[in-house]
């Protein structure tokens, strides 16, 4: 009797128990037009080793990418674009850190670059891969809505110890496919004209470059690390997406004038007013000394 006591009584307590349990209810009728994507940037990689090595580290090591695109080429599918994949790590772009969480990451096959007694020599890269990677990227910006600015290298986001995808990387064929962007040449031209061979001084390529989105942040991890250093490292990063035949990091009038198009108001600046002389050629003229400076540099300097 007891028995038969205790197992009622268990009995009761589970259906009470189970009656104060429900299922989880969301009720979705109601729906908010503030959002967009998590995605905000597109980053691109280059692995610097073949497929075998790359497929491991990206699947089974630390790190990962979303794609991985191979030398046939194939793209492969590594990780959602749901989820986040490592692949950027110290970051910074438009005042953004970490840009893991907030960007797809593609690794292309690629060897990068060779050290030789000659020098670094970079390898090119295959028109396959440049062909396959296009409409990735179309469809990348078309799903998150995204800009073509908004395609990046990884030396622009990580430009104190990246150098990739590297200065033969076709950035302006990803321009003209509309999925990056390039500047305009009629402006280069018309500011190269106007600074006639000088060179705004170092205050003016920091404002623009950071304007543009790149952080000049010194690297923690380098005890050799100096604000000019990072700059240089900077410079060279812009350098070798837009003008990829000099990537030396010398901030010089070309590469002032190919900034100043792509960053609206760089030029009202009262630092590009009063720019520093170029150091000259000996096949090229010396720059006048009368070179004028516009109204707002002489206010307060004369």
């Amino acid at each position: 009797m007891l028995r038969r006591y205790l197992a009622l009584t268990c009995l009761s307590l589970l259906v009470v128990l189970g009656g104060c349990t429900r299922s989880l209810e969301i009720d979705d009728r109601y729906q908010s037009a503030n959002h967009d994507s998590r995605v905000q940037y597109v980053i691109v990689h280059y692995t610097s080793s073949g497929f075998d090595r790359a497929l491991q580290h990206l699947t089974r090591g630390a790190v990962s990418s979303h794609y991985l695109i191979s030398e046939e080429p194939v793209v492969y599918r590594l990780v959602d674009e749901n989820r986040r994949a490592w692949h950027a790590g110290d970051s910074s772009w438009q005042g953004r850190t970490w840009l893991n969480g907030s960007s797809v990451g593609i690794e292309i096959v690629h060897p990068g670059y060779s050290d030789t007694p000659e020098g670094r020599v970079w390898h090119p890269w295959p028109a396959e891969q440049v062909d396959a990677l296009i409409p990735l990227l179309q469809d990348i910006l078309k799903r998150h809505q995204l800009s073509p600015d908004r395609v990046l290298g990884h030396s622009d986001v990580a430009p104190q110890r990246k150098v990739d995808p590297g200065p033969l990387f076709p950035w302006r064929q990803l321009a003209q496919a509309g999925v990056s962007i390039w500047p305009d040449a009629a402006q280069v031209a018309h500011h190269e004209h106007a600074l006639a061979g000088r060179v705004p001084p170092p205050q003016w390529f920091d404002e623009a470059l950071q304007a543009f989105g790149y952080s000049l942040a010194m690297s923690g991890s380098d005890p050799a690390a100096t604000p000019d250093r990072a700059r240089r490292n900077v410079i060279a990063a812009f350098q070798m997406r837009f003008r990829p035949a000099l990537h030396d990091g010398v901030a010089d009038s070309e590469t002032a004038a190919i900034l100043a198009a792509l960053v609206p108001g760089a030029t009202d600046s009262d630092l590009w007013c009063d720019p520093a002389p170029q150091p000259q050629a000996p096949d090229l003229p010396p720059v006048s000394p009368d070179l004028p400076r516009c109204q707002a540099a002489q206010t307060g300097n004369t």
